[in-house]
């Protein structure tokens, strides 16, 4: 259950997300990017997926300055920057921190990098700005990927 709405695993990433109360700003910035059939695709994808509280909390005006279309280029390096290519879960991201001495680097669809460590029990992402945001929930399978909800929204 994500934003109070069930996943399933025989659905892809957009069929699920659409359904979520906590993510409809999500929803709708990629629809504004142009990225639905991406991520309809085969993939497989590993989605860091930023709640609508996660947007909020980006200086006012943010979101709607991004969802302009003289602005998609920005927005859709934002969104493809919370996209790994392959299916991580958890386990995998938290084995990738140990190997490496406590950091891993993830190379996202956007071509940045994420660094993720842990904090206690929670994986925790580092943004190229120095931002940090948290996994909330982990493995949400998916058809062609797998979704954690984090808490903020990373920028490249």
């Amino acid at each position: 259950m994500v934003g109070g709405a069930a996943m399933y695993p025989t659905k892809d990433i957009i069929d699920n997300a659409v359904n979520s109360k906590d993510h409809t700003t999500l929803v709708a910035a990629v629809k504004a990017a142009g990225l639905v059939d991406t991520l309809k695709s085969a993939g497989p994808f590993t989605v860091f997926a930023p709640t609508n509280a996660a947007f909020a909390k980006l200086p006012a005006g943010t979101v709607e300055s991004l969802l302009k279309p003289e602005n998609k280029g920005t927005l859709t390096a934002v969104l493809t920057y919370h996209v790994v290519a392959g299916r991580f879960t958890a386990a995998d991201v938290v084995a990738a921190i140990k190997a490496g001495g406590g950091k891993a680097e993830l190379t996202t669809v956007q071509g940045g990098k994420l660094t993720a460590s842990l904090m206690g029990n929670v994986v925790m992402l580092t943004d190229a700005k120095g931002g940090m945001s948290h996994v909330r929930i982990a493995d949400v399978m998916q058809s062609n990927g797998v979704i954690h909800v984090v808490d903020a929204v990373m920028l490249p």
